[in-house]
């Protein structure tokens, strides 16, 4: 499970490095690749192979008939590419994703338990004061099931 957060730098070829205490938390399995796409909110996210093949068995199992899910579907999978991880332990994010995220130098990587976000730091900020609620409101509605 990835954890943390940590600011660092994206390159001039748009290469950023996984950070030693979140790569300790990638399993061999993974073989060092990893699956990057567009998040679900102005982040990109980056599965290593093993927990990105989970994530594509629960969206099999969606109904590509359905309209609602279909689009989901396309949406996650067209931006949805992989790159294994250099000898300096970077990986490169396309364009395309660094342009949604509005990513420029500084990026904030977050561990989010089995993926690992990736923020434009000012975005990030926006978001979390953006939800209107106090992290003790959302911890109680979350958490009361």
């Amino acid at each position: 499970m990835f954890r943390g957060q940590f600011t660092y730098s994206i390159d001039n070829k748009g290469r950023i490095s996984i950070p030693a205490k979140l790569r300790r938390q990638v399993s061999p399995e993974s073989n060092d690749t990893f699956i990057i796409t567009r998040g679900t909110a102005m982040c990109i996210d980056i599965y290593p192979l093993d927990e990105w093949q989970k994530f594509e068995e629960k969206l099999l199992k969606l109904n590509s008939f359905d309209p609602v899910e279909a689009k989901f579907i396309r949406m996650i999978s067209q931006f949805a590419t992989d790159d294994t991880m250099d000898s300096q332990s970077r990986i490169l994010i396309p364009h395309s994703l660094i342009k949604f995220a509005q990513i420029e130098k500084d990026v904030l990587i977050l561990g989010a338990l089995q993926k690992i976000e990736v923020w434009n730091p000012k975005l990030y900020e926006e978001y979390i004061n953006e939800a209107g609620e106090t992290y003790e409101q959302i911890a109680a509605k979350v958490m009361s099931g």
